[in-house]
């Protein structure tokens, strides 16, 4: 591949495509320094099976042998080309790679400039043309259009100078509204790309020059080798290099729903898309981003944005309001052809019928526009979009937007301990080591008291049974980043590596120990990764029998003496004590484990356990190749035949500090109306100390562990759940069931689904005794609504449990693809306090609709009653089609703008949450909707009555009109800071540096209004307005503010079943009536409005006769 010394084929000579690169930038450079002509490869890997040298080809021709044995669904010629190609060693060498020492980062970027890199191809993106001309697809728009168009004809026919203006003028705000939508749709397109962007990146762990790191997905190529485990997805298409009990799900691509068993013989081949849920294993990259065959099939798929509850629920109000607005459009319609057929007043007299009709019709039309709410799903979009986007600046990815809103009305959260409330910063503080305890292990000044070959066997057990690596910092990071050593894995078995490579065992080299164990080749070591349930690990290890391995002097060659096997084993200190019969003494002999030193033992576990340290122990058993074969044995034969009788070599006590945020943010959801619960796989002793220093555990508050929560009965269970704080020692069974009984997600609802759960049982006499119980007993429980729950997850088989949740929570750092993939949110720093953003930012969205909501229903009521009451009073209407279009942008699309991304403020986390259906529109939100209304109502009445007479201008006039036009405008845009609070608090402009968009709206919709005004002319139909109208108009619009302090003076409380979770519960006051009250007293003041607006009409015709 691209090697300078390549022999020419028959025909021709080898072009080397890097020189050609070389050449065509005008540089002269010798291929011999660049990444992957020089690239290093021990002699082994340069031959294939059979001794001869591999192949060279230019990177068509390497595209096509890669290609060849990787065909979808074509496993048995993808193996005959593989051997015919000599095999993976064979691949490797074509591919100038290094089966255990990768490539170099210079070859990467010479790799990924030739075969590109692993980014997966996106979908086709619409162009901002395309979604312009989709925005023509609205029904009303359409009849806008076709009477703007009719208007246009009949205007030019009647008036060939002017008559063009009112039609062009409709079609010019048809225009804007769709210039502006199409923005909108584009912004919200481009916000959701970005996401599912973001969604995809992550990092995977890859061997280069020889070292373990941990890369971007999208920083892969051809040629690399990658590690995985149980819960990695496959990032591209690879062959095996090694692997121990891998086994990987392909049902995303194939459609099989079985697990499927790999292996270097028979199928060695990984595909990208596919998840590992069983072992271990090192793979040979051979196809990346659109050569892969997930990437192939990602290029024909079209990830469409997905409607969150909220959006639907607004649809059905959106839909509800639009047909009130059409009801009002047809009223209006009717009324104004029976004031030309009946009242026939002096302004219509050269008017004929038809033109009369049109201009009834457009401004139904227009009415049905304002009134039809489009503006409250581009305002959830806009508020999901803006705090999505925030909230990935606090560390909280997003997956699913539902997420983000339902997280502000969580009512509980299950939350892991370590990593989540802990700093997932493991360091072994105390142990017993074959027999002599050590309390200072955090700090050693020198190498533990115990003979070589006790600490041997220890080492042996920490280096190989385990799968994370120390990565050594990197000097180039600079002096701000974190100089500690960086860990892959699971941080419980970094810390005892880094105990391993510490002074404590002389600087052992684990990295070496495990590499002579040959985990995952032919004959090697087995390796039974860590399992949440079982709580333990076991691997099968392969040892030189001549000698014992002493720290610090390990050699290859001892890999090659005649061997034994040896199990070790490493888990939960109380669940492994059970299975030891001797222990490991200072000089390395086993002795009987009798029942004092048990006793002693246990004491010593719970003297760990309750100093808030996670107990581990590390135990080996000899000669276990007399027991099993071992290279066939199975987790099963693992656990049934050797991991008893062992022997225990240490118990070791590791610490990890309490994050110094979590206490606040315990606090905080506690505050909130949040019941915060911790379930963790750990000691119950620790888990109680932990839960007790974070808050989580208080005076009778209940601690269980998962032995006894499984007893209990679903009845039993619901009496103990709302003082359940803490379950400790728990599976991830158990967190399922957990999830299931507080908000009834995945709950059997039918004897089938009961069956499944619990084959072999009796459905009809113990539905009732098996948690998690049946759907139709749970909703009985609780009145059909349970809890909103949000659960952190981060292993494979948190999956059902982040499922079933409302919101499922994975961890960003230490959480498996797996979890990852079963979650709505991924918390990127795995810190407690970033869930108590989501909230925070969840309750901002569902506030901020509401926000818009207030405002948007004011303005509707304002305007489709002024028009309406105009046309029956017999008035001309005083907002035209084009006023009216204006208004609707400022009211819809504008203030959209302005609240739905308003920042979120503290005091929204010191209320409960709402319950899953409460209503969107509030008491307190309609008492401010009616004053508003009122006030503007009144406001426009007057100034129809009374404003020829204080302006001096003519009544009906443009003039008149164009005074009414903006002081209404002027009273939308101080509405808008009214609009700011929700409740009884008035702080219209509190925090207005913090929202600049809301600024800025308010900014542009008055220098717009100030251009239609004064240069609308005959196009908008106003006439300009001096400095002293300005000015009254202004301070008209202005008196929306005090009115504002007026009405959150009128004491209307939220309704207190409207709230749930914890906390103290709202006792309805006597004032709750008010409301009622309130509305009944309107009415003869809105009757009163009318009757004067006819009065008035009648007089106004009086004075046209």
């Amino acid at each position: 591949l691209l090697c300078p010394n390549a022999r020419p084929r028959k025909g021709g000579s080898v072009k080397n495509p890097l020189t050609e690169m070389c050449k065509e930038d005008g540089k002269s450079a010798s291929p011999r320094k660049s990444g992957i002509a020089i690239q290093k490869s021990p002699p082994e890997t340069m031959v294939d099976e059979n001794g001869n040298k591999g192949a060279w080809a230019d990177p068509a021709e390497l595209k096509e042998i890669l290609a060849s044995i990787n065909t979808p669904q074509g496993h048995r010629q993808n193996t005959k080309n593989l051997k015919k190609h000599g095999g993976v060693n064979g691949i490797v060498s074509l591919l100038q790679s290094n089966a255990t020492k990768g490539i170099t980062e210079v070859s990467a970027k010479e790799r990924r400039a030739v075969f590109g890199c692993n980014s997966l191809p996106s979908s086709p993106r619409k162009s901002f043309m395309e979604l312009f001309f989709d925005t023509f697809d609205d029904a009303t728009l359409q009849i806008l259009i076709v009477s703007a168009i009719v208007s246009l004809v009949i205007g030019v026919y009647d008036d060939p100078s002017a008559g063009y203006v009112e039609g062009c003028a409709i079609l010019s705000a048809v225009l804007i509204v769709s210039v502006v939508t199409a923005i909108n749709d584009y912004e919200k397109e481009k916000q959701f790309r970005e996401l599912s962007d973001t969604n995809d990146d992550i990092d995977v762990v890859t061997i280069r020059s020889g070292k373990a790191h941990q890369i971007p997905i999208s920083e892969l190529v051809i040629g690399d080798v990658i590690s995985i485990e149980a819960g990695d997805q496959i990032p591209c298409d690879g062959v095996l290099i090694s692997c121990d009990g891998l086994e990987i799900d392909e049902s995303a691509l194939t459609g099989e729903p079985d697990d499927v068993d790999k292996d270097l013989e028979d199928d060695p081949f990984v595909l990208s898309g596919c998840t590992a849920t069983h072992g271990s294993g090192n793979f040979l990259a051979i196809a990346v981003g659109k050569d892969s065959q997930w990437g192939v099939i990602k290029s024909h798929l079209e990830k469409e944005q997905e409607e969150t509850p909220l959006q639907e629920k607004l649809d059905d109000m959106a839909a509800q309001i639009g047909n009130v607005g059409m009801a009002a459009a047809a009223a209006t319609f009717v009324a104004m052809m029976c004031i030309k057929f009946f009242v026939q007043p002096a302004y219509l007299e050269n008017v004929s019928t038809f033109s009369h009709a049109l201009d009834a019709f457009i401004i139904g039309v227009t009415i049905v526009v304002v009134a039809v709410p489009e503006g409250l799903p581009l305002a959830v979009t806009i508020s999901l979009a803006f705090s999505t986007k925030k909230m990935l600046a606090d560390q909280n990815l997003i997956r699913h937007l539902a997420a983000c809103e339902t997280m502000g009305n969580a009512t509980n959260i299950c939350s892991d301990k370590t990593g989540t409330l802990t700093e997932n910063r493991m360091t072994v503080v105390r142990g017993v080591f074959a027999n002599v305890k050590d309390d200072n292990t955090a700090n050693p000044e020198q190498q533990i008291q115990i003979s070589d070959k006790a600490l041997a066997v220890i080492l042996q057990g920490i280096a190989c049974c385990s799968t994370a690596r120390i990565v050594p910092h990197d000097p180039d990071e600079g002096p701000l980043h974190d100089e500690r050593p960086h860990t892959i894995g699971n941080k419980t078995e970094a810390a005892l590596l880094l105990l391993a490579q510490s002074k404590w065992a002389s600087n052992d080299d684990w990295e070496l120990r495990r590499s002579t164990a040959e985990f995952g080749k032919p004959g090697g070591s087995r390796l039974f990764p860590f399992s949440s349930a079982r709580k333990r690990m076991s691997v099968l290890v392969k040892m030189p029998s001549s000698e014992p391995i002493t720290p610090g002097r390990v050699t290859r060659r001892m890999a090659k003496q005649s061997a034994s096997w040896t199990l070790f084993h490493k888990g939960a200190a109380e669940a492994l004590l059970k299975n030891c019969s001797t222990y490991l003494d200072q000089d390395g002999s086993e002795k009987p484990l009798t029942k004092e030193k048990i006793a002693e033992f246990e004491n010593l576990v719970s003297e760990y356990a309750s100093s808030a340290l996670r107990c581990v122990a590390l135990c080996h058993r000899n000669g276990i190749n007399d027991i099993v074969d071992t290279a066939k044995c199975t987790m099963k034969d693992c656990e049934e035949k050797l991991e008893t009788d062992m022997c225990l070599d240490a118990l070791v006590g590791i610490a990890d500090p309490l994050r110094d945020d979590v206490i606040d943010a315990v606090a905080t959801c506690q505050k909130a109306g949040i019941f915060v619960r911790m379930v963790t796989g750990d000691n119950l002793e620790t888990a109680k100390a932990i839960a007790t220093q974070a808050g989580i555990l208080q005076e009778g508050g209940l601690s269980m562990i998962g032995e006894d929560f499984r007893k209990l009965t679903p009845a039993q269970l619901d009496e103990v759940l709302p003082r359940l704080q803490v379950l400790a020692r728990s599976s991830p069974e158990d967190k399922h069931i957990l999830v299931q009984r507080l908000n009834g997600g995945l709950m059997p609802e039918n004897e089938e689904e009961w069956l499944a759960v619990h084959p072999d049982r009796n459905y009809m006499k113990e539905r009732d005794l098996l948690l998690p119980g049946y759907k139709e007993e749970w909703a009985a429980s609780r009145g059909g609504v349970g809890e909103v729950v949000g659960v952190t997850g981060d292993g494979t088989n948190d999956g059902p449990a982040l499922k079933a949740a409302d919101v499922g929570i994975a961890m960003g750092l230490s959480g498996t693809d797996v979890a990852k993939k079963a979650s709505d949110v991924i918390i990127m720093d795995d810190r407690f306090s970033s869930i108590v953003k989501a909230v925070l930012w969840g309750r901002s969205v569902f506030d901020n609709i509401r926000k818009f909501l207030q405002f948007q229903l004011t303005v509707n009521v304002v305007a489709l009653t002024i028009t309406f009451l105009s046309a029956v009073a017999g008035y001309k209407p005083p907002l035209n089609a084009v006023m009216m279009l204006w208004v609707n942008l400022i009211m819809d699309t504008m203030g959209a703008l302005a609240l739905a991304t308003e920042p979120p403020a503290d005091e929204i986390l010191l209320r409960r949450p709402y319950k899953r259906d409460a209503s969107l529109i509030s008491r307190p939100m309609w008492r401010n909707i009616l004053v508003q209304a009122t006030y503007q109502l009144g406001l426009l009445v007057f100034l129809l009555n009374k404003g020829p007479a204080m302006f001096e201008c003519e009544d009906g006039s443009t003039h008149h009109f164009t005074i009414i036009f903006n002081a209404f405008v002027f009273c939308q845009v101080f509405n808008e800071f009214n609009a700011r609070e929700i409740g009884d608090i008035f702080h219209p402009f509190g925090n207005i540096a913090k929202s600049p968009m809301f600024t800025f709206v308010i900014f542009s919709t008055i220098v717009a209004q100030w251009f239609i005004v004064e240069y609308g002319g005959e196009y908008t139909q106003t006439h300009p307005l001096s400095l002293s109208e300005w000015k009254t108009t202004f301070l008209l619009g202005a008196l929306s503010i005090p009115f504002g302090y007026v009405m959150r003076q009128i004491p209307i409380e939220e309704d207190p079943e409207s709230f749930a979770g914890i906390g103290e519960v709202l006792k309805p006051k006597k004032q709750s009536m008010l409301l009622s009250t309130f509305i009944i007293l309107l009415i003869p003041v809105l009757a009163g409005l009318c009757f004067e607006l006819i009065i008035e009409g009648e007089e106004f015709y009086e004075h046209e006769e």
